[in-house]
């Protein structure tokens, strides 16, 4: 790899951005300062690297001994069926379900991949978020819901996972389609999941009625499905473990999002000495996510602020013509972000902050990044 072809970077941060946004613009980089002295890549990094390679041909990753140094050739990504990674138990399966829907689009055949590991923790969007909105969020950019899909075949809280999703993404033909998406309409209808594992079947009854209390001071049309899993039944994975994923329908068509887990800690790591942990109660759980969602509604804009950052990537992928959209306050993750895109695709974005509303209107020109990957076949 050459040293003066490749672009130097440095430190841990934004580390899945930058290989996703180094793969599409066919970037080489070098990360260097990776956590020095702290042991470098954590093994969720490692395990995002490895998916990569499964995804992708004519490509080189190169890892030093202590982990603190990077370096990534691009080649081409070829999607593939039938693929399975394990996600390992470090982070949520969320946290490689971004990167892998945006690699999918631009694969030279359609993804289908089998992800093991933890569906829903309190670090990543679970994977009840990806199936009712991240994956409907991609058809404004003219993806086809035909061949997009999220299947949970199983369900997996900390500490231990255990969980099973089965995603495929298709890939376009060509380039994504330019947004002007600007007007997030009115709330219509609230939906959502609750979800238990190994626990009481009551659990989720109690996180729905606690939930929909809030909801109905403001609307009446609310349903919050059930899905619980006992080791009886299967599907229920490795750990015991409780939570909701609550989505607001707007009469123009956007969805925000919130979610939240509770998870019991390993038995097996507790000593006898250490105090049980007192775990938040499925009625406390209930009302926290449904005032989350009452306030992510509140910010105004398009998509929550969990989306932000992706929302960015799919316009400054779209063609050389201009996207516009609204979204409540920026997070420091959005802001990160647009950097990232500046640095790798040259996509600058004029952001024009609305003090009536608190809502921020992004206007960019986009790159053009092309699917040349299918070209190739």
């Amino acid at each position: 790899m050459g040293r003066d072809k490749s672009r130097r970077l440095s430190g841990s941060r934004d580390f899945r951005q930058r290989l996703v946004l180094a793969t599409l613009t066919s970037t080489p980089i070098t990360i260097k300062d990776i956590r020095t002295g702290e042991g470098g890549l954590r093994p969720h990094e490692m395990s995002l690297l490895h998916l990569i390679h499964k995804v992708s041909d004519q490509h080189v990753i190169d890892v030093n001994d202590t982990g603190t140094k990077v370096g990534y050739k691009p080649g081409v990504v070829v999607g593939g069926k039938d693929l399975e990674h394990d996600c390992g138990a470090h982070r949520g399966i969320g946290y490689f379900i971004e990167p892998l829907l945006l690699l999918g689009l631009f694969a030279r055949s359609p993804l289908s991949i089998r992800l093991k590991g933890i569906t829903n923790d309190t670090k990543d969007p679970s994977v009840d978020t990806f199936r009712m909105v991240t994956l409907h969020m991609l058809k404004h950019f003219g993806v086809p819901l035909e061949g997009l899909e999220l299947k949970i075949e199983s369900r997996g809280a900390p500490p231990r996972g255990g969980g099973e999703v089965l995603l495929r993404v298709p890939n376009i033909n060509s380039t994504l389609k330019a947004v002007n998406w600007i007007d997030e309409g009115m709330v219509k209808r609230i939906r959502g999941v609750a979800f238990s594992t190994n626990v009481s079947a009551q659990i989720v009854t109690r996180i729905f009625y606690a939930a929909r209390g809030l909801f109905n001071k403001f609307i009446p049309d609310v349903h919050i499905f059930t899905d619980h899993r006992a080791s009886s039944s299967g599907g229920c994975g490795l750990s015991a473990g409780y939570g909701v994923s609550v989505v607001a329908e707007t009469t123009t068509g956007c969805l925000i999002s919130a979610d939240a887990t509770v998870s019991y800690p390993n038995v097996d790591e507790m000593s006898e000495q250490s105090e049980k942990p007192e775990l938040m109660s499925p009625e406390d759980l209930g009302e926290q996510v449904a005032s989350m969602l009452l306030e992510e509604v509140a910010q105004g804009g398009v998509v929550d602020s969990t989306h932000q950052g992706l929302l960015f990537m799919l316009c400054a992928l779209c063609p050389p013509d201009v996207s516009k959209v609204r979204v409540g306050q920026l997070t420091l993750r959005a802001i990160e972000s647009l950097r990232n895109i500046k640095e790798f695709l040259d996509v600058k974005f004029i952001i024009k902050p609305d003090p009536n509303s608190n809502t921020v209107t992004l206007k960019c020109v986009g790159a053009g990044v092309k699917n040349l990957a299918r070209k190739i076949s």
